[in-house]
């Protein structure tokens, strides 16, 4: 396999990981980047070189810088990474429909996930309350504002400085928004490293 094959697998790899880390589909950045789903499933694959042009659509659907998609490739691989406060990536999740803005704090975590750092902002306009659950435990800090936020039947009144620690299998999400806007710094952690 040749350095240029080896670029197209680790480039298609990479896309995957990212997309998956997102919970978003093939359909959806499809729609997004506006490539057909064979075409990217084709990236994906490693099975074409794909144009600066895709990958940098690919890249805005993904919500990633395109030096993201290079970074790991061919490189000793290094232990920190330095996120500046303006290099903050903002990312589709759920509750972004309804208000929720969601900046990951850390995107290069290797090949499994092990973590991944959120800052969540709410505003006025968070009036749909949408419950989430997923895999991993979950740390929150709440910043700024004051919320009641629920996880499965139990309610905590939250200020800023309280955190609140747990299992994020059991449905959670903000119950009411008392004072905004709220800013909290959430952590998901992994029990089983996930690709």
């Amino acid at each position: 396999m040749d350095k240029h094959t080896n670029l197209d697998a680790f480039i298609g790899r990479t896309i995957h990981e990212f997309r998956k880390k997102q919970g978003l589909t093939i359909a959806e950045v499809s729609e997004q980047s506006n490539i057909s789903r064979g075409m990217l499933s084709k990236i994906e694959n490693g099975q074409v070189s794909p144009s600066l042009d895709s990958l940098l659509r690919i890249s805005q659907a993904l919500g990633i810088p395109i030096s993201a998609l290079f970074k790991e490739f061919d490189t000793e691989g290094e232990t920190a990474q330095h996120v500046k406060a303006n290099e903050r990536l903002e990312v589709v999740r759920r509750g972004t429909k309804v208000g929720h803005t969601y900046h990951l704090l850390a995107y290069d975590s290797g090949p499994k996930k092990l973590f991944e750092p959120f800052l969540i902002s709410l505003d006025n306009q968070s009036e749909i309350f949408p419950t989430f659950s997923h895999e991993g435990k979950v740390f929150m800090f709440l910043l700024e504002g004051e919320l009641i936020y629920r996880h499965g039947k139990t309610k905590y009144h939250m200020k800023p400085g309280d955190s609140l620690t747990y299992d994020a299998k059991v449905s959670h999400g903000p119950e009411e928004l008392i004072k905004v806007p709220i800013k909290f710094l959430n952590v998901v952690i992994y029990d089983n490293p996930v690709a």
